[in-house]
């Protein structure tokens, strides 16, 4: 081999292992310690609040036995085990695995967790909130029930490249700008935005399953199969011509303005949030009035 080409092979191998170092580096599931939660005794009114709130048994089943089949353009997720059975659920979990497991998207083995999981919505709850969920789950009752494995094809199941991914779209700032003086809208924004994920659902993904922010709350596809999420921002097809009293109404008995009932996997949503104070539905409602169909 002349010297001109084992250089260029020796340059290309150590190209090659910089870039592998770097995706390393980069695609590295982020873990909170023991020392970064702040010391909080557990609240287990406000663990169910952020439960009913969270919609849990939605997708996890009443009993949170998981197996719920989500089909979507990179294969079928079936939605986990999150009773506290130590085998099969979430029994042997810590507060900090859930900590880690809602906010950043990480498993207590220090995997990546798919999107397919809303942690990109649970990434803007707060930390003593998750503290008091993990206590409340606590307290039900475990289900012994083996969900089966995500049915992937290449290259969506490439755990580690979730890492990448996190990079562009985990982001715990607020989407929706508003008065930091106005406690219901704050409340209603952590509401929607944080443990109620809505946007999960009622926004756009692009080519990578990323939320569309600059079309946040628009509408998206419907997890059922058919037809689409609708829109419920201020904007012409949205909920502009309802009152927060029509919106706050609607999500305590499922009754629309028309006379139209929810319907659906809203229907499980709402029934949720039926559960919630009338305060916390007229905070949902306050935040809904105030986004735009271009936020």
């Amino acid at each position: 081999m002349g010297k001109g080409r084992r250089r260029l092979v020796i340059g290309g191998v150590g190209l090659t292992l910089v870039l592998a170092l770097l995706f390393v580096s980069l695609t590295s599931p982020v873990r909170l310690s023991p020392a970064d939660l702040p010391e909080h005794e557990s609240d287990l009114a406000n663990g169910e609040l952020m439960f009913h709130a969270g919609g849990c048994i939605a997708c996890h089943g009443k009993r949170l036995e998981g197996g719920l089949a989500l089909k979507t353009d990179f294969g079928t997720f079936y939605a986990p085990n999150i009773s506290p059975h130590p085998a099969t659920g979430i029994g042997n979990w810590s507060t900090l695995d859930l900590v880690n497991a809602l906010m950043l998207g990480t498993s207590p083995d220090g995997h990546h967790y798919y999107p397919s999981f809303p942690y990109t919505s649970y990434t803007r709850m707060k930390v003593q909130d998750v503290m008091d969920l993990a206590a409340f789950i606590q307290t039900l009752e475990p289900v012994d029930h083996a969900v089966r494995p995500h049915d992937l094809p290449f290259p969506w199941n490439l755990r580690r490249a979730v890492g990448l991914w996190k990079l562009k779209y985990l982001d715990q700032g607020p989407v929706v700008a508003g008065s930091t003086d106005d406690p219901v809208f704050q409340r209603g924004r952590y509401l929607v935005e944080g443990v109620g994920h809505c946007a999960e659902c009622h926004t756009p993904r692009d080519w990578l399953g990323g939320p569309q922010l600059a079309d946040w709350l628009q509408g998206g596809p419907n997890p059922d199969g058919e037809g689409k999420v609708p829109d419920i921002t201020q904007g012409p097809n949205g909920i502009e011509t309802w009152s927060e009293s029509d919106i706050a109404y609607y999500l305590k008995s499922g009754f629309r303005p028309d006379f139209d009932t929810v319907g659906g996997s809203m229907v499980k949503v709402q029934e949720n949030i039926a559960l919630l104070s009338d305060a916390e539905r007229a905070a949902i409602a306050a935040y809904l009035k105030s986004v735009p169909d271009n936020p």
